[in-house]
């Protein structure tokens, strides 16, 4: 294991949310009370007196992201049986151009996230370009509010299922790639995985890809950390009683340090929870996406990335969140200028809401250098 995952192993553990004293106590009570030796010698009919709900926390209230993308539409993607969500801002452009001659970064959000994971960063995007680059941002199947069509299953999140569900969105959306724009693919952990793959089928359809983004993920350190993914999601509660809860812990956790993108991005996160009369602790509130249940995909999704990334017939960009060990495909490419590396400081692994400032400096830098190139020059990453 690199020392990065190690460290972050440690400091996830150091970090998890700890249960106040009054909690705690209030935990050792119930428990106490529904202790099997203290049943009477018939056994008492369930309890159904639901447990106490914690009042919504006011510093946490939900922000729209209305101010973030200028459209947020369902698409029909007929070939994947979806109704994708998608958040739009397109690409202002001159009098006189079509939309072909733009630019629109295609953002895809890691496991267990959404699309509005990227609101702050398509909010500084399209900030620092004047609108000149559009931020396209999809939820995935499973994910946020996309769903299935005709009573079709979504629950298969295997790699070829998730690339096939960005071509055929994209395809819907731009049927017409000599009418469409040039695509900076951009994935964050699950996502970097999927656009990746996603790029070379898209420029056999004929449409532009300009340059391809991973966040945050390289393919030796995911597949050594993932062993222990089943006790970092132990950590996770099973529900919350608001989304102001939800938002809270996600902060506290250091799951997002951004407060505003977590008050932008959670709430898509979470679904009401049918009620158990049952179970003593039941919460109206539960996660949209168990990560626990993606289990089977894991592997898959980050076999084989880096050749995948350092094959990639475009400009190749990596953002990491730390100074983590390259596996030896990377460290060779790198040496090789076949990629430019960034590191952002003081974030987590979710960089692009922990400091989606920083993140769209770097990538709006790149994506100039990127946008517009003379024809026989090749772009950085193509050396």
């Amino acid at each position: 294991m690199s020392d990065l995952y190690r460290s972050a192993l440690q400091a996830r553990i150091a970090k998890l949310p700890q249960i106040p004293s009054d909690v705690a106590d209030d935990d050792e009570a119930e428990e106490s009370a529904d202790d099997v030796g203290a049943l009477p010698s018939a056994m008492a009919p369930p309890r159904t007196t639901p447990r106490p709900r914690k009042a919504p926390n006011a510093a946490f209230t939900p922000i729209s992201a209305a101010e973030y993308f200028k459209d947020a539409v369902q698409v029909a993607v007929p070939d994947s049986k979806l109704d994708m969500r998608v958040y739009y801002t397109p690409p202002r452009m001159p009098v006189g151009e079509s939309e072909s001659a733009g630019s629109v970064m295609i953002c895809h959000h890691g496991a267990g996230f959404s699309g509005l994971s990227f609101a702050c960063f398509a909010k500084e995007v399209t900030q620092m370009t004047s609108g000149e680059c559009g931020v396209l941002a999809l939820d995935a199947r499973r994910h946020g509010k996309t769903m299935p069509t005709d009573g079709s299953p979504d629950d298969d999140l295997s790699l070829d299922v998730l690339v096939a569900d960005v071509v055929n969105l994209l395809q819907a959306i731009y049927p017409d790639p000599a009418a469409a724009p040039t695509f900076f693919a951009v994935g964050h952990s699950m996502g970097g995985a999927v656009m990746v793959r996603a790029c070379p089928l898209l420029q056999e359809r004929g449409y532009g890809v300009g340059g391809v983004v991973v966040l945050d993920v390289v393919e030796g350190t995911a597949l050594e950390v993932l062993p222990h993914m089943p006790m970092i999601l132990s950590s996770r509660p099973e529900g919350f009683d608001s989304v102001e809860e939800a938002i809270e812990w996600h902060i506290t956790a250091h799951q997002i340090r951004n407060p505003t993108s977590a008050r932008v991005s959670v709430p898509s996160l979470i679904v009401p929870s049918h009620s158990n009369p049952l179970k003593l602790r039941s919460y109206p509130l539960t996660w949209r996406t168990p990560l626990g249940t993606t289990g089977p995909y894991w592997e898959s999704w980050f076999s084989g990335l880096s050749s995948a990334f350092l094959a990639a017939r475009s400009a190749r960009l990596l953002v990491l969140a730390g100074t983590d060990r390259l596996d030896k495909q990377l460290m060779i490419g790198q040496m090789q200028g076949k990629f430019q590396m960034v590191v952002i400081p003081n974030t987590g692994h979710m960089l692009h809401e922990d400091d989606p400032t920083k993140l769209a400096e770097t990538i709006v830098e790149w994506w100039r250098r990127n946008e517009r190139v003379v024809v026989g020059v090749k772009k950085v990453g193509e050396l």
